[in-house]
């Protein structure tokens, strides 16, 4: 039978993958932290990765997909380094032996600040936050470890990816309707979307296919500033477009790294992953309604 291990199941992106793994009928093993659980029946092995306090046992995998890191909303920079590059060989240290293939989950703030160039998967790394210079060297160290350990890799690079849960839900739709949201910047800098149904698919795809060895952008094909992105959620919910609000002001409230990643500009292609893989949601034209029917809204 296939095997996966899950780490960051009970996450946004990380629960969802579970849930479609779980449909496949792939049998998922999921690390969790003390305390919690995974909507869908996993095995789950309890730990905390900064600590390295878990166990596989005789457990053997044929790919595992590193989901599990804490956010820019964490302002700590010894803190984002004990769970994002520590937690990452600690848990590298319990799998050296024990699975076939691993898929690295990052972000878009790897090409740092690009402007309005068009990046696409041979674009070098320039991480201008430190909390992506991290990710970056967590990302270095696996590719080292596997390579010397023969374990296939994969990179995934995902764009800001919305669902019903999540940034998007709690922190767009909810506070568009109740006229507390407001757009860093002007949100007049263009960010590439995916819905969660298409970054879930996509490593899903690398993972069926075997297509490692490779990094990919993971987002759709219609780069749009965060401004359009936003105003078009709020006439499709009947709520008032946004005002904006200072960087400065953001920065304080949200953390540095955080408004610098958000705000930085942005456009992609996605050739790479389009090859094994087609997009359920073309778009956030097509993306953004699916959600709100998915909330009752």
């Amino acid at each position: 039978m296939v095997s996966v291990l899950v780490t960051g199941a009970t996450g946004f992106i990380g629960s969802r993958l579970v849930s479609e793994l779980v449909k496949m009928g792939i049998e998922v093993t999921t690390l969790v932290r003390p305390g919690k659980h995974t909507e869908e029946k996993t095995e789950e092995i309890v730990g905390d990765l900064t600590k390295g306090d878990f166990d596989f046992g005789e457990k053997h995998f044929d790919c595992v997909f590193h989901l599990a890191s804490h956010t820019p909303l964490e302002k700590n920079a010894k803190v984002l380094e004990n769970v994002n590059l520590n937690g990452t060989k600690n848990l590298f240290s319990k799998l050296r032996t024990k699975t076939k293939a691993m898929i690295y989950v990052s972000g878009l703030g790897v090409y740092g600040d690009v402007g309005d160039k068009v990046i696409e998967d041979t674009q070098s790394y320039d991480p201008n936050t430190k909390f992506v210079k991290i990710r970056v060297e967590a990302q270095r160290f696996l590719e080292a470890e596997c390579k010397q350990n023969a374990i296939d890799f994969a990179v995934v690079h995902f764009g800001d990816v919305y669902g019903s849960k999540g940034w998007f839900s709690e922190m767009v739709i909810k506070r568009l309707q109740n006229n507390s949201f407001k757009l860093p910047g002007g949100g007049k800098y263009f960010k590439g979307f995916v819905h969660v149904d298409d970054a879930v698919g996509s490593m899903i795809a690398i993972f069926e296919k075997k297509a490692y060895g490779k990094t990919y952008i993971i987002a759709d094909n219609l780069p749009v500033t965060f401004k359009d992105f936003v105003d078009f959620t709020a006439e499709k919910i009947g709520a008032k477009k946004p005002g904006s609000v200072p960087s400065i002001l953001a920065k304080a409230v949200l953390g540095g790294d955080l408004i610098k990643l958000l705000t930085t500009s942005m456009k992609v292609k996605n050739q790479r992953i389009s090859e094994i893989y087609k997009f359920k949601y073309p778009s956030y034209k097509e993306g953004i309604p699916q959600v709100l029917s998915e909330l009752g809204i």
